[in-house]
């Protein structure tokens, strides 16, 4: 009776390890911030328009879809990043799906991108500028997926390569608004 139960616990341990590998991606995440010298409100007003993502290096124009679609209201306010390119237009959708300008905050997602532009998939994200003793920090957050959804992904489209992405224009939006704004820590 002991080894038989024995088998069984082995047979269901090598299953479970089995499984383990079998899973597919994790969630990913990445989170940064600044603190800048100027007001909440003043860093709000430059980045808090879902319609207008100038302030990021990486972004030629916003076109909100359709022309004259609203701005701010969740689930409504879609949006177009063209992204600056030596070549080709490649381009982020993007939703917003909740919207608090009190807390001058956005969330948003992801609907449409290229797996060669962005390599993520399932990607959301918020956005937000908090008061900081009467400074601003920015505070840029996201959860996603690595934009190859099997096991064993190429280099390019693994999670590392999902993270790196993602912070890397998390870095550049940071550095540009502290430029703009002067970095306090």
């Amino acid at each position: 009776m002991k080894l038989k139960l024995l088998a069984v616990t082995l047979g269901a341990l090598l299953a479970l390890a089995g499984m383990a590998n079998a899973h597919g991606p994790s969630r990913q995440k990445a989170q940064m911030s600044v603190t800048l010298d100027a007001s909440p409100d003043e860093v709000w007003e430059a980045i808090g328009h879902f319609d207008d993502m100038g302030w990021h290096p990486a972004i030629a124009s916003t076109e909100m879809i359709p022309e004259g679609a609203p701005v701010d209201i969740p689930d409504e306010s879609i949006r177009m990043l063209h992204l600056k390119a030596d070549e080709g237009d490649p381009t982020i959708t993007e939703q917003l799906i909740g919207w608090d300008p009190e807390k001058r905050m956005y969330k948003y997602m992801i609907t449409d991108v290229a797996v060669e532009v962005l390599p993520v998939t399932n990607y959301s994200s918020t956005l937000q500028v908090k008061d900081k003793d009467g400074k601003a920090e920015v505070i840029w957050k996201a959860g996603f997926y690595r934009g190859f959804p099997n096991n064993d992904p190429p280099a390019e489209l693994n999670d590392e390569a999902a993270v790196a992405a993602v912070e890397g224009i998390y870095q550049a939006g940071m550095d540009a608004l502290a430029e703009r704004f002067g970095k306090l820590e």
